[in-house]
Parts: C-alpha cells; structure tokens; sequence
C-alpha cells in the first residue's frame, strides 16, 4: 500500500509548539515513544490492515531513529509479533515483518538478544525463504536475513542465480520480472556472503564461478548485468588479496566483453539503462584490468566514511537498502554499524555542531543516549579486570 509510509510519517512526527521548544522537548520523546508503543501493540491485532500498518511504522522508526533501550525491553514482544506476522500474514504482510526482523537486529547490534532474536525467527524465516510456493516478493525480503549457516545458506543461493548461466536451457518462467528479481537478490546475497568467508572458502567459490558468472553479464535484464559485473570485479578483488599474482584464464575476452557493456549505445534498451549500465562497467572493467577503484565519500554529520573497494561497498549498500534514508544516522550514531564500517565509537559532538549538522530535536536526544551508552560500555569494560586490554584496543 503506498498510502502507508505517509500516514506513518504523520503518526510519528514530534509534537512541538512555536517557541517552546526546549519545554516540549521531553514531551516530544515521549510522545513519539507511546505512539511506538501503540504500534507493538497493534502488530497483535486481528485486522491484517492494522498489522500491515503497525509493521510499517516500526519499519519506519527502526530505520531512522536509534531505540535501544525501547526495543530492549519490549523485545520478546516484538520477536513473538513478528513471528505471528510471517506465520499467518499474506505477502505484504511477511516482507514488512522480514524488514522489521533486519532492523530489530541492527537496533541491537552485537549483543546476545540479538542473537537471541535472530535464533527465535531463523526458523520460520529459512522455511520460506526456501519455500518455492511462497510468493517471490517474500523470498526477496528474506535473502538477506537467511544467513547463520554459511556454507548451506551460500549453497541455496548459488541453485536461485546459477540457474541463469545456461540461456539456452532456461524455462520461460525464468523470463518472469519478478523472478529475475530473486535471482539478483540472491546473486548480492551471495556475494554478500563471500565478503565475510575464511580465505579456503573463497578459493573454493572463484575455481566454481569464476568462469561461469560471465554468462550473466550477457542477461536481458539490466539490473541482472550490473549486479554480475559488480560481482566479477569483488571476486576479482577478494582474489588478488588472497594472491597478488592471480591471473584469469579468459581475462582478454572478459575484458571484451566488459569493454562493450562500458560503452554500450544500443538504441533497443532504454537510455536510462545504457547510462547506468555505462557507468557502473567503467569501474567495473577498471577493477578487472588494473586493480584499481574509484573510491567514494559518504558524509554523515561532520564526519566521512570512505568506500574504498567493492567489499565496503556491497556491505554500504545492503546496509543502505535496509536503513533507506536512515542510513546517516546509524553511521553516526549506531555502535554496531559504526565496529562494521571501523568508524569508532560514535563521537562526542558538542551542542552547536549538533545544531550546525542540522540534527532534530528527537534524533538529538537518541543521539545522545547512544554516546551515554557507548560511553558506559567502553568504561565498564576498561573496568573489569578480567577483560584482556589487548582484545579491547
């Protein structure tokens, strides 16, 4: 329902009266927090409506506030909630409660309720992300969630997208739009997935798809191109670092082919398509040549993150996917976000930089609490004796 986003911005928008904005700041929390609240409680409800719309309004909020304190004392509600959700509810309703999933996770980053929260819904979320009657936008919602057996998890991956190397044995579901969507979802998943496996497991993954992914780039759909170019140049890069001599066997031909895709004016595809296809096999075919990347800056307050190679960028964007315009934020502000991308504990910004990054009143406040809380985590454990200071620094 596109309705929906719009009516959940307008439920969850800070109160606040023209010149008293210091007074109603605390009201404002907890106002925004009751209408989180009532949310919860509402993902209970038997209309599948108010569920949807209750799904859709903690997706919302997880995405661009930081709640760890409300989400860990009502995280065994949530859990229950969103398991019900993915249980009983119909597509639409499955693939806000797979979001709401990742989000929780993110919320409460490295910790044993996540973990926790994680092992509750593994479960269900695995039986219908291999469940092939289930509806392809739910199998979608779930790729990126379906990850704690690595190598099973990589291998039913690799059955979605690999079905697509041979063009001449493809059935014609496999020319469905929603289907060749699964495929790519898969395909980054996948790929997603190589970034964080041990250097034999990745050995094993280039001497099996390396010279079969190239099939790919020849698809009919571009998103399927781009997303298996992209995926030649992290392999070509997760590679080199395992073996600075690599050397591809068909690495003339892989260029040709590149090459044609960079510069592609095919009057038949859509110009929209040709220009990002164009752009995205630039840097692709740089990476398989030379090695090379074009690094990127993302701003986020008055600090900056550098995206310096593929395996930082699939990991931002997939985090970008989920966080939507939030992702800022947790860049800032999240201590689990902040150890993946090595950015530190989230920095102590005096009143006027807040003011001077154009922080709201509310995102202010949760700001704050996360430094409070980094802050009391990192000094409780420099207290404890037992804690190996080398682990630590």
């Amino acid at each position: 329902n596109k309705m929906l986003p719009d009516k959940v911005s307008e439920q969850l928008k800070p109160l606040s009266v023209p010149g008293t904005e210091d007074v109603d700041e605390e009201a404002s929390q907890e106002d925004y927090e009751y209408r989180l609240k009532g949310f919860i409680d509402s993902t209970m409800d038997k209309s599948a409506k108010n569920r949807l719309f209750a799904l859709v309004g903690l997706k919302t909020a997880f995405s661009s506030k930081i709640l760890y304190d409300l989400i860990l004392e009502r995280r065994l509600t949530l859990t229950d909630s969103i398991e019900r959700c993915l249980k009983k509810g119909k597509s639409e309703e499955q693939c806000a409660a797979a979001a709401v999933a990742s989000l929780l996770c993110i919320q409460l980053g490295s910790s044993i309720e996540s973990e926790e929260v994680f092992k509750s819904l593994r479960s269900i979320l695995k039986t219908i992300f291999t469940d092939e009657s289930a509806s392809i936008q739910t199998r979608k919602a779930n790729c990126f969630y379906c990850q704690q057996d690595l190598r099973l998890t990589m291998t039913y991956l690799e059955s979605l997208f690999s079905a697509l190397y041979w063009k001449e044995e493809q059935p014609e579901w496999m020319q469905n739009n929603q289907t060749t969507m699964l495929h790519i979802s898969a395909l980054i998943a996948w790929t997603l997935l190589l970034t964080i496996c041990p250097p034999s497991l990745v050995t094993q993954t280039l001497e099996k798809h390396m010279s079969k992914l190239p099939t790919l780039l020849s698809c009919g759909d571009v998103n399927m191109r781009i997303a298996a170019g992209e995926t030649m140049a992290l392999l070509f890069e997760l590679a080199r670092d395992i073996c600075e001599d690599f050397d591809y066997e068909d690495m003339e031909l892989l260029c040709a082919q590149l090459k044609c895709l960079a510069t592609d004016s095919n009057k038949y595809r859509a110009k929209t398509d040709r220009k990002k296809q164009r752009s995205v096999f630039r840097d692709v075919l740089r990476t398989v040549e030379k090695g090379d990347f074009d690094s990127e800056t993302i701003a986020f307050g008055p600090e900056r993150m550098y995206i310096d190679s593929w395996v930082k960028k699939r990991s931002y964007e997939t985090f970008k996917e989920v966080l939507g315009s939030g992702i800022r934020l947790h860049l800032q502000a999240n201590e689990f976000v902040r150890g993946l991308f090595e950015l530190g504990p989230p920095p102590l910004l005096d009143a006027a930089t807040l003011k001077a990054t154009k922080i709201s009143r509310v995102e202010r406040h949760y700001y704050n609490a996360a430094v409070c809380k980094a802050r009391t985590k990192a000094r409780n454990k420099s207290r404890d004796k037992r804690t190996d200071i080398g682990e630590y620094i």
